[in-house]
């Protein structure tokens, strides 16, 4: 189905004659029309969730409505929508969204009715489990992972070692949700489902580059930790090897649809001998026995040394934006 349907053109007039200009401009972002939502009707909708006589609950319910719809491109539409307003829009939209007791109920949707329905179903329901956790870890830590301050005086740098683990594990979820989305190139064949994986490519980089700051300050402070703190941040840096390889699958994906290769970062796996290191620590401080590391000159006071600088290396990289 190309451009608007008669139900989308007779929604719009019926929102033009009561005056919704908020209603009009949500109906236009998620027409019919295999495309996705256009760049006027997002803009617009910015703009509302920045004036303060603008209802932001109204906005909010306003999108999701059109979730209710049987069609999968209305509803993957709303929820592009909703997501690209979390990114670019008032905080206070994502402040809203996360104080809600529930927000999107998409696990059992299912347009059998239209091509590709089956199919665009299955990541409707995997993207709205992301949209909630990422409303979930704003609810939980008050702050948005991917526009948090950066760099060596950032957010994640700075945070002590009780909200480091406390905070990283609720990193770490959120990124799970991102990549169950699980699109490889050949599944990526229409304007609508693009528009979500751009969205999800860009907070990938920028929520990954918030985990790999905490997790590098962990590291720093990993030999001045008490026992059940180097347990726990063990198992933390353990997580993060997994969703590095996980993240680098989702990447290749990206750069095979076309996103500029300077956009995307290479990962490379980190050290080895830093993994060994950390277990060792962890082990002496057990009282187990300690065994030999593979690379004997490994010590431990290395790791905010060499080896250090090695994972910064392996793992970091400039987002711009």
């Amino acid at each position: 189905m190309s451009g608007q349907s008669i139900t989308d053109r007779i929604a719009a007039a019926q929102h033009s004659m009561t005056g919704s200009a908020i209603s009009k401009a949500v109906c236009k972002a998620t027409t019919h029309e295999v495309s996705g939502p256009k760049k006027k009707h997002l803009d617009y909708l910015i703009h509302c969730t920045n004036e303060l006589n603008v209802s932001v609950p109204h906005l909010a319910d306003t999108l999701f409505e059109r979730t209710a719809n049987n069609s999968w491109v209305v509803v993957f539409k709303a929820l592009i929508t909703t997501h690209h307003l979390m990114m670019y829009g008032n905080e206070r939209l994502i402040q809203y969204l996360a104080s809600r007791n529930t927000l999107f109920n998409l696990n059992n949707f299912l347009d059998k009715g239209a091509l590709q329905g089956y199919d665009m179903s299955t990541f409707i329901r995997r993207y709205s489990r992301y949209l909630n956790e990422k409303a979930m870890s704003y609810r939980l830590v008050a702050v948005d992972f991917t526009k948090m301050k950066r760099g060596v005086d950032g957010v994640m740098r700075t945070m002590n070692v009780e909200k480091l683990i406390k905070t990283l594990p609720i990193i770490q979820n959120q990124l799970d949700a991102l990549l169950d989305f699980q699109a490889n190139s050949n599944e990526l064949t229409n304007g609508v489902i693009n528009s979500a994986f751009m969205l999800l490519f860009k907070d990938s980089i920028r929520l990954f580059a918030a985990y790999n700051e905490g997790v590098i300050n962990m590291l720093e402070k990993y030999f001045d930790m008490k026992k059940n703190q180097c347990k726990d941040a063990l198992e933390i840096y353990k997580t993060f090897l997994n969703r590095m390889t996980k993240l680098s699958e989702f990447l290749k994906v990206a750069e095979q649809v076309g996103i500029d290769q300077g956009d995307i970062p290479d990962l490379t796996q980190a050290p080895s001998s830093l993994l060994e290191a950390l277990e060792q620590h962890l082990a002496s401080l057990e009282g187990r026995k300690i065994k030999e590391l593979s690379t004997r000159n490994c010590a431990y006071p290395d790791l905010n040394g060499s080896l250090l600088n090695r994972f910064e290396m392996c793992t970091s990289w400039v987002i711009n934006g």
